[in-house]
C-alpha cells in the first residue's frame, strides 16, 4: 500500500486532520497541493500553507502550497491548474476545509450560517466539480469528503441546525456523487472519526485541554485515508467510514497510540450513529 508519485489536492490542509493527511502522504513520495487560505501566522492557531508545505518536503513529499478561498470558483480553477501544471494530473481529492460554530437558531448571525455553507457544503461541492474531469484521467481516483454519517436524527439538529446542515451537505455530496460518476470509476467517500479528535478546533471551541485529552490524534484519520486511497476504486465508493472501523478491516486491534494520554473513555465525536457506538469494544464516554 503506497500513494508515491501520487497527487493529492487537499483544502484547508494547513493544520489538522488535512495536514495529517498530507504528511501521510508525503511518507510515501506523494505530491500534495495544500489548498487554503492561511498565508500568514494566526494569533491563535498553528501553521500557514507554506509551514505545511514545509513539512510535507522534509516528510518525503512533494508539495505546492497554493493561497485559495475555496468560496471563490475563480481561485479553485486556478489552484487545480497550478496542481496539474506542476503534478500532471490529480488522483485524490480531500475535502477538508471545513466551518464550525455550535449555536442554535436564534443565536446564529445570517453572517455565520452562509460561512458555514459557502465552505463546508459549497466548497465541497465546487472542489469537487473542478478535480473530477482530472480524476477521470486517473488510475485509481478518490474524493475523499471528512463528512458524517447522514443519521437524520433531531438530536443532531436540535442544538446547532446550521451547522449540521452544513456538514451534513457535505455528506450528501459523497451520497450522490458517488453514484453519478460510478461509472468513470472515481471513488467518492466520507469520513469521520469515532472519538473526539485533537485538533485546534477541540482545543479553542469544544472543550479546551479536558476534551483535547480524552481526544484521539489526527494520526488514526490520516492513518484510515491512506487506507481508503490504497483501495479499488471502483470497488469502494458510496460509503460512509468511520475511522477505526476502516482500520479495524485493516486488521489494526491496538489503538492506544492513538490516544497516549488517555486514561479514561474517549469522547465520542458528534453524528456517529447509535449503531456504530453499539458494536465498537473502545470505551467511548458522553459526546463532545
Amino acid at each position: 500500500m503506497s500513494l508515491k508519485g501520487k497527487t493529492l489536492f487537499i483544502s484547508g490542509g494547513s493544520r489538522g486532520i488535512g495536514l495529517a493527511i498530507a504528511l501521510r502522504a508525503a511518507r510515501d513520495g506523494a505530491n500534495v497541493t495544500i489548498a487554503a487560505k492561511t498565508a500568514e501566522p494566526h494569533p491563535k492557531l498553528p501553521g500557514t500553507i507554506y509551514t505545511a508545505a514545509d513539512e510535507i518536503e522534509k516528510a518525503g513529499g512533494k508539495a505546492l502550497p497554493v493561497l485559495c478561498d475555496i468560496r471563490e470558483e475563480g481561485q479553485v480553477a486556478a489552484a487545480v491548474a497550478a496542481t496539474v501544471e506542476k503534478f500532471g494530473g490529480i488522483d485524490i481529492c480531500v475535502n477538508n476545509a471545513s466551518a464550525i460554530q455550535l449555536t442554535g437558531t436564534l443565536e446564529t448571525d445570517m453572517k455565520r450560517y452562509d460561512l458555514m455553507h459557502h465552505i463546508n457544503t459549497r466548497g465541497t461541492f465546487l472542489v469537487s466539480k473542478m478535480c473530477i474531469p482530472h480524476l477521470k484521467l486517473a488510475e485509481n481516483p478518490h474524493i475523499l469528503n471528512l463528512a458524517p454519517p447522514l443519521d437524520m436524527k433531531a438530536k443532531w439538529f436540535k442544538n446547532h441546525v446550521a451547522y449540521t446542515m452544513a456538514k451534513f451537505g457535505m455528506s450528501m455530496c459523497t451520497l450522490g456523487m458517488s453514484a453519478e460518476f460510478a461509472r468513470d470509476g472515481i471513488a467518492v467517500n466520507s469520513l469521520w472519526p469515532l472519538t473526539a479528535i485533537d485538533t485546534s478546533a477541540v482545543r479553542n471551541l469544544l472543550g479546551g485541554e479536558t476534551v483535547a485529552s480524552m481526544s484521539r490524534s489526527p494520526d488514526i484519520m490520516a492513518d484510515a485515508a491512506h487506507a481508503i486511497f490504497n483501495r479499488p476504486s471502483r470497488e469502494a465508493t458510496g460509503n460512509f467510514y468511520i475511522d477505526e472501523e476502516v482500520l479495524r478491516a485493516e486488521g489494526v486491534t491496538d489503538f492506544s497510540h492513538y490516544a497516549p494520554g488517555a486514561k479514561g473513555p474517549l469522547a465520542g465525536d458528534f453524528f456517529v450513529p447509535d449503531e456504530v457506538f453499539a458494536r465498537t469494544d473502545t470505551k467511548v464516554g458522553s459526546l463532545l
